[in-house]
């Protein structure tokens, strides 16, 4: 019952113990808060200064002058805090203690006012500065913490009372309790029930503003949470497959998908086994991170996106997940600036890493696959499944980029992509009919092709020069 209450009034709880990344943004968002306070308060205290110097004067005493001392001390106070909240070091009590000093230097300021203007204790009950009292409480709501504001309308509830209390009993102030509230707004007289009805007022826009910065808190943080798992989801899939699942107009389930027409790349290293042999698990994985760490911008420089890693290979797609026109072209490209880093770059480890790429153009589905529990986001379909075949295939012919006819002609003739060479036929495995293959073949005189009997239904490969 209790904590169904609890989420009624405050929303739904959050987990009691937050992750530090979490908990650090939401204290960096609490002193985002603090700065804008201070720079409010400011903007309050100089307002309070300019309608007192245009005020008039006549009827003022010659004697002290307490509202500017006031308004002196508390633009000091503000100044004080603004400076102390740049540099991150409002504690816990120096915040309760603004937000008392916030309440109390405005009573005392109105309590000024009948000795300021030479008037009976009564006479400040009915300054419209009291409504500056609503601006101090909400000024607490800037920050995610109901606590603040709970102590600001408890200080001012008790800050009222004291200042009509103080009226009741200073001089003449029983005399002049009436129960007739024409008599109360045209004369100093005193309405006892009309400020039992202030510090009412008060308390019930506390509660309120309490409770709706709570509700807004438990949303915030379950909002800095999301933030912060989509972008650590973004650094386990690609930034683009991550902003497509949450920013999804509806939950995504197995099965969603939907058909385009793309290039898919699969790459892989050559010879990975041999160089894993050769190193500890610690220096394999900065190897590996070295790798795929330039792989990457090179992938990210040409419009491709990483759908999938599987150990040191990739599943790359072009105007699968963002819309790409030259998706062909920009495939051909990535692949050949993935040979430029083979032949420049030497690793961690002291070698060199050759990565060999298969690409076909076709129609594949994107979407969902697995389970409600646990889904996998990819893409599949012949055209996938040919690509794959590709980057097996280089392999056997010594090549280190192989592409089918559709690729060619859908990446067309441009000055940066070298002479397209023909490799000839083969069936792939799966596949009945051959698929036409062709390369950009590195200088020197091509390799000769050899069979692949696994790659043929009856065992044998079906090529032509």
């Amino acid at each position: 019952m209790r904590s169904t209450l609890g989420a009624f009034l405050f929303g739904k709880k959050t987990h009691s113990h937050l992750p530090e990344r979490v908990q650090a943004a939401i204290d960096k968002q609490q002193h985002e808060s603090e700065k804008l306070i201070g720079w409010v308060q400011l903007l309050l205290v100089t307002i309070f200064a300019s309608l007192y110097a245009i005020s008039p004067s006549a009827t003022m005493s010659n004697g002290i002058h307490p509202v500017p001392w006031a308004l002196g001390l508390y633009y000091l106070f503000t100044l004080k805090r603004l400076a102390l909240a740049y540099r991150n070091a409002l504690t816990d009590w120096f915040l309760t203690l603004s937000v008392i000093a916030d309440i109390g230097l405005l009573m005392v300021l109105i309590w000024s006012f009948h000795i300021q203007y030479m008037q009976p204790a009564s006479f400040y009950l009915k300054a419209p500065t009291m409504m500056y009292v609503f601006i101090f409480i909400s000024l607490r709501s800037l920050r995610f913490d109901p606590r603040y504001i709970l102590i600001a309308g408890a200080t001012a509830a008790i800050g009222w009372l004291a200042l009509a209390t103080y009226a009741v009993w200073s001089e003449g102030g029983k005399a002049m309790i009436t129960r007739d509230y024409v008599m109360y707004l045209t004369s100093n007289s005193i309405l006892i029930g009309a400020e039992i009805d202030k510090i009412i007022a008060i308390l019930l826009v506390s509660l309120v503003l309490a409770i709706a910065v709570m509700r807004a808190k438990r949303s915030f943080i379950r909002a800095v949470t999301d933030e912060i798992a989509a972008r650590d989801l973004s650094r386990f899939v690609s930034p683009e497959i991550a902003d497509r699942i949450t920013h999804a107009d509806q939950q995504i389930k197995p099965g969603d998908g939907e058909a385009v027409t793309a290039t898919v790349m699969f790459t892989d290293i050559e010879g990975f086994s041999s160089i894993a042999e050769k190193l500890t698990p610690k220096e394999l994985a900065t190897m590996l991170n070295e790798y795929f760490t330039e792989i990457n911008a090179v992938i990210s420089h040409f419009g491709g996106v990483i759908t999938q890693f599987e150990g040191d290979a990739m599943l790359i797609t072009f105007n699968a997940v963002t819309p790409d026109p030259d998706h062909a072209l920009n495939a051909v490209r990535t692949a050949l600036a993935i040979q430029d880093i083979s032949e420049s770059r030497v690793y961690s480890f002291g070698g060199k890493i050759k990565t060999r790429c298969g690409i076909n153009t076709g129609e594949i589905i994107i979407g969902a696959v697995g389970s409600e529990s646990r889904l996998t986001f990819t893409v599949h379909g012949d055209a996938v499944n040919v690509a794959s075949r590709l980057e097996n295939m280089n392999k056997q012919y010594g090549s280190y980029i192989l592409a089918t006819e559709t690729t060619m002609h859908t990446c067309g003739d441009h000055a940066d992509i070298p002479e397209w060479i023909y490799r000839g036929e083969a069936t792939l495995r799966g596949r009945e009919k051959p698929t036409r293959l062709f390369g950009i073949a590195p200088p020197g005189p091509l390799p000769s092709l050899a069979s692949d009997t696994s790659d043929t239904p009856n065992g044998q490969s079906t090529r032509s020069a």
